[in-house]
């Protein structure tokens, strides 16, 4: 059952509610459990291009260190080019085997032509529709904005990603966007539901409705229904066009609890989340099925211009990779990992280059341990 994101830190230098990077609950997505032999989970790692490695071998290495009962199934998928085509079927398999997974990002080049983003094609053939990225300001690294917590829940399956496109004529491209209400629905459900879960108090629809009247209209119309079934539970819907969404979380976002959109609008917000709260290598993420679930940063980087230098920040992956473990129950492990890593952001002592400082990704992780 995927239960709670993060730590549910109960320190004094953590204030307020619990929906947050700290700790979060998550609609129940599916009865069926992950693969578990004599107390140990079996789940699936794919660690990803850029500093993929780099990053998820300090979650290695954290959780050798803590004896997690995980094993992994490692599968190094690159997405440079479709070379790896088995290797990736391969992972599918696996990931269809152990229903849970942790994950770094693969690559898509834009010039080859045909070549499918694989990240992609994992949550569509899994149908793990439901993204949310958890951006909340971290105690002892200030930013432009204080007290930013906010989450984003994205339809991950459809809209502008579906991956159809064909030249019509020399010179004309069309690419459809698609939307269902079955889908809008669904999503919308799992945002309310993971607001009233969460003590959170409104729910943001963000929409393109004023142009894309069909598509993105029956996304805001199906919401706007689905918002009437939980009124008496006293969550506040309302909607906003994303490109206002864009300038006022960069002026307001405070205003923002838990904000629900299609695909596209999705992956441009994470990326403003992600730089109100101090970037990419600092927020976590997962993807939620009925039968599945991904980790990884909610941020979708592969930051090959540091690759194999060692200067990735893995905060993002190990904080991921502590919503995995309260995913399968592992609650315990997954408050030491998290207060860990707070706790070493917080003393400011040891930072990544990102954050300002000159630590190496190992040495960051070796902060963490000492912490543990």
């Amino acid at each position: 059952m995927l239960r709670n994101a993060l730590s549910a830190a109960t320190r004094s230098v953590v204030r307020s509610r619990t929906a947050t990077t700290l700790s979060a609950g998550f609609p129940r997505p599916t009865q069926r459990a992950p693969t578990k032999y004599g107390g140990v989970y079996t789940v699936t790692l794919i660690p990803g291009d850029g500093v993929g490695s780099e990053i998820t071998d300090s979650v290695k290495e954290i959780f050798d260190y803590v004896n997690a009962p995980i094993e992994w199934e490692q599968y190094n998928v690159s997405g440079v080019s479709s070379a790896g085509q088995d290797l990736f079927k391969q992972a599918m398999e696996s990931l269809q085997r152990n229903r849970v997974g942790l994950k770094g990002i693969l690559f898509t080049p834009i010039s080859q032509s045909g070549h499918i983003s694989w990240n992609v094609a994992m949550r569509q053939q899994l149908d793990i529709y439901a993204s949310v990225v958890l951006c909340k300001s971290l105690p002892g690294y200030p930013t432009r904005h204080k007290d930013v917590d906010f989450v984003i829940v994205r339809e991950n399956t459809e809209g502008e990603y579906s991956g159809l496109e064909h030249q019509s004529y020399p010179g004309v491209v069309e690419s459809l966007k698609v939307m269902t209400r079955a889908k809008a629905e669904r999503i919308s459900r799992f945002a309310f539901d993971f607001a009233l879960k969460n003590g959170r108090k409104k729910v943001t629809c963000i929409h393109k409705a004023n142009i894309m009247k069909l598509g993105d209209g029956l996304f805001l119309n199906t919401f706007r229904k689905i918002a009437e079934d939980y009124k008496s539970a006293g969550i506040v819907a309302n909607d906003m066009i994303v490109d206002n969404t864009s300038m006022q979380l960069v002026a307001k976002p405070g205003q923002f609890d838990v904000m629900v959109m299609p695909n596209l609008y999705g992956a441009i917000i994470s990326n403003i989340g992600a730089a109100l709260v101090g970037g990419p290598g600092v927020v976590p993420g997962c993807n939620v099925g009925t039968d599945y679930a991904l980790f990884e940063p909610g941020c979708r980087h592969v930051a090959s211009d540091i690759m194999g230098t060692n200067r990735a920040n893995p905060t993002a992956m190990i904080l991921s990779a502590t919503m995995m473990l309260r995913h399968l129950g592992l609650d315990s492990i997954a408050n030491n990992i998290a207060s860990a890593t707070f706790d070493v952001i917080n003393a400011g002592e040891v930072r990544t280059a990102d954050m300002g400082g000159s630590a190496t990704t190992s040495e960051f992780t070796q902060a963490i341990i000492k912490k543990l």
